[in-house]
């Protein structure tokens, strides 16, 4: 197992895990495009992921999403319904990630996919959650679509630089989940001292 590929992998389903935290079928169209262009390899058992078919089928749901979050009070059921969704989402763009490391045990991957992928993507939702309510509490819910906006805009963004500069995203989700780690833990602070 070569160290580089290790990280490259490992940094490609991170970033894309993130991403699957605002969205979850941006990054796993993202994927499969990637896969498609050969810009990303993908082992050998998640090849079907860039099937045109998939990619439909993805490209399909990733508007559905996108669009339901721009209708009032949907936009909070999509967020209840999506929080294990981004979490599964994170798990499966991670082990197919690392999945094109030559020689990785399948349970080390699955183990690095749950904990890594899974609990990237299960930390930016809940993220997202609370700024959605937090939005609705605020403004009545007439804030959301910008909220909505900048979500999707997150997630392409993510899910891009996943596939073109998998280093630099694993460093931007780092960074992330410092400010979001941060985020809460100063709340908590501010609640326990009032």
């Amino acid at each position: 197992m070569d160290t580089w590929s290790v990280i490259m992998a490992l940094s490609l389903g991170l970033g894309l895990s993130a991403a699957c935290g605002f969205r979850v079928f941006v990054p796993l169209l993202a994927m499969g495009i990637g896969n498609r262009a050969g810009l990303i390899e993908l082992g050998e058992s998640w090849g079907w992921m860039s099937e045109t078919l998939v990619i439909t089928a993805f490209a399909v749901a990733t508007v559905l999403e996108i669009s339901g979050y721009y209708i009032p009070w949907v936009d909070n059921l999509l967020d209840s319904v999506t929080t294990p969704s981004a979490i599964i989402a994170g798990v499966v763009v991670t082990s197919a990630s690392l999945g094109q490391i030559a020689g990785i045990d399948p349970v080390l991957q699955w183990i690095l996919a749950v904990i890594a992928g899974g609990g990237v993507a299960g930390t930016v939702q809940l993220g997202t959650a609370v700024t959605r309510a937090a939005s609705t509490a605020v403004t009545a819910g007439v804030g959301n679509p910008v909220v909505s906006t900048v979500e999707a805009g997150a997630s392409t963004t993510f899910a891009l630089l996943a596939v073109l500069m998998p280093v630099l995203a694993g460093i931007l989700v780092v960074a992330l989940l410092f400010l979001v780690v941060r985020r809460f833990g100063d709340r908590r602070k501010v609640r326990a001292e009032g």
